[in-house]
């Protein structure tokens, strides 16, 4: 598979997660241009905080190959990296990194901080902005959303407290 298409095959997955309530974000390792493993955020659904779409896709990878070290593998990530799932990529071994959009609040390959340029024993090859434009409006749109929804409730909140007895 080619490097777009792994990544659509990761927009895939973050729409999918979008539409279970969960920030958009999805993930696909491969290993000699074959996807040996996905994931996508379901930190809302799994009510946990390390249930991000990296370490879903990194985990499988590990049980696929059966060892830690996926040395011969690529990762595509719709959205930069945070310094948890960075961490995994770096103690995995994960030479190749491909993300779409930049992530600016929690960024960690140049966005807030670059963790893979600090002294640590793994430094993998960083691509940014392949689909980005695209895995950018996936996330934009799914906030948009968030925030009527939220300002929809307020205001049903606001009508049934202003025309209470009534």
């Amino acid at each position: 598979m080619t490097d777009e298409e792994c990544m659509r095959r990761a927009l895939q997955l973050a729409q999918e997660a979008a539409d279970e309530g969960e920030v958009p974000v999805g993930a696909v390792l491969t290993k000699d241009g074959e996807i040996i493993a996905e994931g996508k955020n379901r930190r809302e659904t799994g009510k946990n905080a390390l249930y991000h779409a990296e370490l879903a896709a990194i985990d499988k990878g590990c049980r696929v190959l059966g060892g830690w070290r996926l040395w011969q593998c690529t990762l595509y990530v719709t959205l930069e990296p945070c310094p948890m799932c960075a961490g995994a990529i770096i103690n995995a071994r994960i030479p190749r990194l491909v993300y779409g959009a930049k992530d600016p609040k929690t960024g960690s390959c140049g966005s807030v901080i670059d963790l893979f340029s600090c002294p640590y024993n793994h430094h993998p090859k960083v691509e940014q902005g392949l689909l980005g434009e695209e895995c950018a409006e996936v996330l934009r749109g799914f906030f948009r959303c968030m925030r009527a929804a939220r300002k929809e409730k307020k205001a049903g909140k606001q009508w049934k407290t202003e025309n209470k007895g009534h």
